[in-house]
């Protein structure tokens, strides 16, 4: 089995021979190590990109909006993924982003999951009929777990959730109540004890 090293090592060198810059080159190596830490097929993905990237003239996106729409061309997934990343103070701002057209969308997804970290929020990813939640770059669930090329994606949709717990202010209260109970008062015996704790001489 490959070590997490070499699966950042053998994408980011592959990336730059394919003349990509070497800050984009690191930033996927980082990317794909994570997806395969995660159980999903990164370097497949970006293995069958690689292959057909001369030859796809895929949308290049600098500029990340609210509504990010190509009218022919699939977008580049690691374009629209360190966009999405560089700029993810101020697309929080806009509560969702849409795209359309995201070629290997495996690809993408794991900038969002990284943003999510950055923004210490939890973020829903819609990708047509597949949803992932990224959880502070920590974790991923979803219900994609295949490990298989995933060529495009026709419909995007980001949304940054609000951090709430999972329970309510009185569960909350009811477990402190629990808690509570393993406080006890010391006993005369108990406090002689602790008086004397670490003074024998062990010599």
């Amino acid at each position: 089995m490959r070590s997490l090293s070499e699966i950042d090592t053998i994408s980011k060198r592959a990336l730059r021979a394919k003349g990509f810059s070497w800050g984009t080159s690191e930033e996927m190596g980082k990317s794909i190590k994570q997806l395969e830490l995660f159980g999903l097929p990164g370097l497949k993905n970006l293995n069958q990109y690689l292959k057909i990237y001369d030859q796809n003239k895929f949308q290049q996106i600098k500029h990340v909006s609210k509504n990010n729409i190509s009218e022919n061309k699939f977008h580049c997934p690691i374009s629209s993924g360190i966009g999405f990343l560089d700029q993810i103070k101020s697309l929080e701002k806009m509560n969702s982003v849409e795209f359309n057209k995201i070629a290997y969308p495996i690809l993408f997804l794991s900038f969002v999951s990284r943003a999510s970290e950055v923004l210490g929020k939890k973020i829903l990813l819609k990708m047509d009929e597949k949803e992932f939640i990224l959880n502070f770059n920590q974790s991923i669930f979803g219900n994609y777990h295949k490990n298989e090329i995933w060529e495009n994606a026709n419909n995007i949709f980001i949304n940054f959730l609000d951090n709430n717990n999972s329970f309510s202010e009185t569960e909350w209260k009811e477990m402190t109540k629990f808690a509570n109970e393993t406080f006890v008062d010391e006993s005369d015996e108990l406090k002689e004890k602790s008086a004397g704790a670490g003074l024998t001489d062990n010599d």
